[in-house]
């Protein structure tokens, strides 16, 4: 049976978030302080503006991307609403930008807690058997490189219905 992960009450958005697990992996949100971390670094116009409308308590699919075998790992949700990432401010930082500053940061981050675990990873290539059908027009099966991208209802219970099945057979 499929579980029911519902966003806190009064909000009713889900995402789906992408890591590379090597930068930063579910163990690491997992082995945080509280289990909750920043969700910074993000460079894309596009995705910024979308975790700019993320709310307290929004949930959102942990995706790990640029490995082995990506897929969705887990659930996070976030525990604290959009505010300047200061790592553009960083010189030091990788993800440094000389545009931005204190009084016009240009970039955002979200701090997210985690939820739990998915019972098993659901892999992207498992996800792309659905994109014809249930999952058709999701995010991450369109514009597969935004690292921030909203996910509908129905793919979020759709997901999370895959979660209690055997991996499917690639096609």
């Amino acid at each position: 049976m499929a579980r029911k992960e519902q966003p806190v009450e009064g909000s009713e958005s889900f995402y789906l978030l992408k890591s590379e697990p090597d930068e930063f992996s579910i163990d690491d949100l997992a082995a945080a302080k509280d289990q909750t971390e920043p969700w910074d670094g993000v460079r894309n116009y596009q995705a910024r503006n979308i975790m700019k409308g993320m709310r307290l308590g929004d949930r959102a699919f942990f995706y790990h991307s640029n490995c082995k075998q990506p897929g969705i790992v887990g659930i996070c949700e976030v525990a604290r609403e959009a505010y300047p990432d200061s790592s553009a401010l960083d010189p030091d930082s990788k993800k440094y930008d000389p545009k931005a500053t204190a009084e016009d940061p240009r970039w955002y981050m979200v701090d997210v807690k985690m939820v739990r675990r998915l019972a098993r990873l659901v892999s992207l290539q498992e996800l792309k058997q659905h994109s014809e059908a249930a999952l058709q027009g999701m995010a991450l099966l369109s514009k597969g490189r935004l690292s921030v991208q909203p996910v509908t209802q129905q793919q979020w219970d759709f997901v999370l219905g895959l979660e209690d099945r055997p991996p499917e057979q690639e096609a």
